[in-house]
């Protein structure tokens, strides 16, 4: 999960798993495969680096 930020400035944690398409015009705009919508203040880039982070610490986590 990540955490943004909707247009009226109030966190939400997402499920970047779900995320299909994020596009820039300009506001952003993140695409679901369940079909939903969001718009946040972040820009493409930083939703991108927040996926990323996310992966990385989920993946390099001690097993057991």
């Amino acid at each position: 999960m990540i955490v943004l930020t909707n247009l009226r400035g109030t966190e939400f944690a997402l499920n970047c798993d779900l995320i299909e398409t994020i596009t820039s015009n300009p506001d952003t705009t993140i695409t679901l495969t369940t079909g939903s919508l969001h718009i946040v203040l972040e820009s493409r880039d930083e939703v991108i680096q927040k996926t990323v982070d996310y992966k990385r610490r989920i993946f390099q986590a001690p097993l057991g």
